[in-house]
């Protein structure tokens, strides 16, 4: 049986440096939709597009709408806030969107080390 590759992407960038930002989503996007096993992870300032509304009022010119990214994330893929970036913000669970899980580095390392597993840091 084939082994299905996967992809972790750590996004560090937010609003702050947004090209940035896109091309995580961006990239987790098309991989999602071309079947590979997606884990983005959202550190830094990313964390604020756990909550919601805040993908909404990202724009960045010639890039697709990031509600549109993060939901293609999400319908085959996982989306993950970092714990100690979520608790610096004062974000829990309760204030994320549905489907968003909050979880720390043991988690992160535990999904970059298997074999065939791809990891990217925007």
């Amino acid at each position: 049986m084939a082994h299905r590759k996967k992809l972790v992407i750590k996004l560090t960038a937010g609003a702050d440096a947004p090209e940035r930002c896109s091309q995580a989503f961006t990239v987790a996007s098309v991989a999602a939709a071309s079947g590979v096993e997606v884990s983005l992870w959202l550190t830094g300032e990313s964390a604020w597009f756990a909550l919601p509304g805040r993908a909404a009022a990202f724009e960045l010119p010639h890039s697709a709408p990031l509600p549109d990214l993060v939901a293609a994330v999400q319908a085959t893929g996982t989306l993950t806030l970092c714990t100690q970036c979520a608790a610096r913000r004062d974000i829990t669970e309760e204030d994320v969107i549905e489907g968003v899980r909050i979880a720390g580095a043991q988690v992160f390392v535990s999904e970059i080390m298997p074999e065939g597993v791809q990891a990217l840091v925007y």
